[in-house]
């Protein structure tokens, strides 16, 4: 495998007082070209406000940092305005406008990861901005505005013409912004530092997934993902993919070390991870991290709605599957050596805790 599968942080590709947009690029990473995937952050200060857009890619966005309001208007539906805040994941669907407003000190950080197969760039996001000095009806003649919008010519201009900033700006502090409705996030919203356990092994980690059953709306973007929190110093059971899907891994917090090998058992990647750090498993390579005395936390997206995952270690492992026979011809091992083997990890599943 000759692709470059280095870990990468983001490059900041515009920005201003109310915040900057920063995105990996697929020539930096070249598996975002070859896996038709995107990835990108936006960064609120405060007052800083998003401007209503679309993409040409369906996304999943979690928040990273703050909290804030969010507008989302599904195709042909009634805008809905949401609270945000750390740890929210939204499923965002093709076509899909929204907007994002930061109202507090804290700085406001969303991720977003998501599938570039409609896009415009292999590997890159394009977004429609609705206003703004590169907004789409900058591009239309003011007849066309007016005669669309139904106003007169001179209010056409200043519609498109009075907002000159590009994707983020400031809105003055006493600016009043649409009041979020806590029944908007019902079906829109899974908050993953709050959700039910998925896995919890003590010493080990935890995982909540994001699924058609706890967020419907993963189903339209075609993706499924995960919130995996890895203890200190514990590690994660080398597995794959059992389903060719990608794995696109954000690290949220702490660090830790991975290795990923692929086909005729050649290690296609060694890194030593920390936060910010985006990376890619490529279909059917055998993943496995381990963290360091602080642990690691990481957002992960698959290429499926409803992933299934083989892990190689562990109570539930393939190993474990295996008739004694079978093992000590794989191995080409005694029968001793084979009990000892399948005496192990009779009790761990997934992550295992430090050794004593």
């Amino acid at each position: 495998m000759d692709v470059d599968l280095t870990p990468k942080l983001a490059k900041q590709i515009y920005g201003g007082d109310g915040g900057s947009y920063h995105a990996w690029c697929p020539n930096e990473l070249p598996m975002l070209k070859e896996g038709n995937i995107g990835a990108a952050k936006i960064a609120l200060s405060k007052n800083g406000f998003a401007l209503p857009r679309y993409s040409d890619s369906a996304k999943v966005a979690y928040v990273l940092q703050g909290c804030g309001v969010a507008g989302i208007v599904l195709p042909e539906k009634e805008e809905k305005v949401i609270t945000i805040k750390k740890g929210d994941a939204i499923a965002l669907p093709f076509g899909v406008v929204t907007w994002w407003y930061n109202k507090d000190d804290t700085e406001l950080v969303v991720l977003f990861l998501g599938d570039t197969k409609t896009a415009h760039k292999a590997g890159s996001f394009t977004d429609m901005y609705l206003t703004g000095s590169n907004g789409i009806f900058t591009g239309f003649s003011t007849e066309f505005v007016s005669r669309a919008w139904d106003v007169e010519e001179s209010v056409a201009k200043t519609l498109v013409s009075s907002q000159t900033a590009k994707g983020i700006v400031k809105l003055d502090a006493g600016f009043q912004m649409p009041e979020p409705k806590q029944a908007n996030r019902d079906g829109m919203v899974l908050n993953c530092e709050e959700a039910p356990l998925d896995v919890d092994i003590k010493g080990g980690g935890k995982v909540v997934v994001l699924n058609t059953k706890n967020l419907p709306l993963v189903g339209e973007v075609e993706l499924g993902a995960d919130l995996v929190r890895l203890d200190g110093s514990a590690m994660c059971s080398p597995g794959f993919s059992c389903d060719s899907a990608l794995q696109v891994t954000y690290i949220v917090r702490g660090s830790g070390r991975v290795q990923v090998v692929g086909p005729d058992g050649k290690r296609v990647l060694e890194a030593h991870l920390k936060a910010g750090n985006l990376f890619i498993v490529p279909r059917f390579c055998v993943v496995s991290k381990i963290g360091d005395p602080d642990g690691m936390d990481w957002f992960s997206i698959i290429t499926t709605p409803n992933p299934i995952f083989t892990h190689l270690a562990g109570k539930t492992s393939t190993w474990k599957a295996l008739s004694p026979q079978v093992l000590q011809a794989a191995f080409k091992v005694s029968p001793d050596v084979e009990k000892l083997f399948s005496s192990k990890r009779t009790a761990e599943e997934i992550f295992f805790p430090p050794p004593n």
